[in-house]
């Protein structure tokens, strides 16, 4: 949460040429519900089942930088399917920069306090460090970091 995969995702589609897709607003037109809506209803079991369901719709995109929600790279059914896709990419953000981005957004279902947040970091990094690509973002612009992501993806 907060990283940048959005804005930064955008950029990078932008200098490729090709579209952009927000896993979670995918997400959430195909439920007709924030997140946060589906989260408070369904329970978090439910929503990542939801959200492997929307990363294998992905298959069908072709051309298209997509921004997963930060949790969605946790499972590695998501990871594999990731991997057919296309190329992944961490978006390596300290945690104070994160955090500042993020303060006070209430449709973040599962931001309650920045020690849940120091926390969700500390157990996902794991999984993230398994991403094709990591990308040291630190305060740098969102063109920055697509410009410096166009001189590592495979051509």
């Amino acid at each position: 949460m907060g990283a940048g995969k959005t804005t930064v995702g955008q950029a990078l589609a932008a200098a490729l040429g090709r579209q952009f897709a927000d896993l979670d607003a995918l997400i959430e037109q195909r439920q007709g519900r924030s997140i946060r809506e589906i989260f408070e209803a369904r329970g978090e079991i439910e929503f990542r089942r939801i959200e492997r369901e929307a990363i294998a719709a992905c298959r069908e995109m072709n051309d298209t930088v997509i921004a997963l929600g930060g949790g969605a790279y946790i499972a590695e059914a998501n990871r594999e399917l990731l991997r057919e896709i296309g190329v992944t990419i961490w978006l390596d953000c300290p945690l104070d920069v994160c955090l500042r981005r993020i303060s006070g957004d209430a449709a973040r279902p599962l931001l309650r306090s920045a020690a849940e947040m120091q926390r969700l970091y500390a157990e996902r990094r794991t999984a993230y460090a398994m991403a094709d690509l990591t990308i040291e973002t630190g305060e740098r612009l969102p063109e920055e970091l697509a410009a410096e992501i166009l001189t590592l993806l495979p051509c």
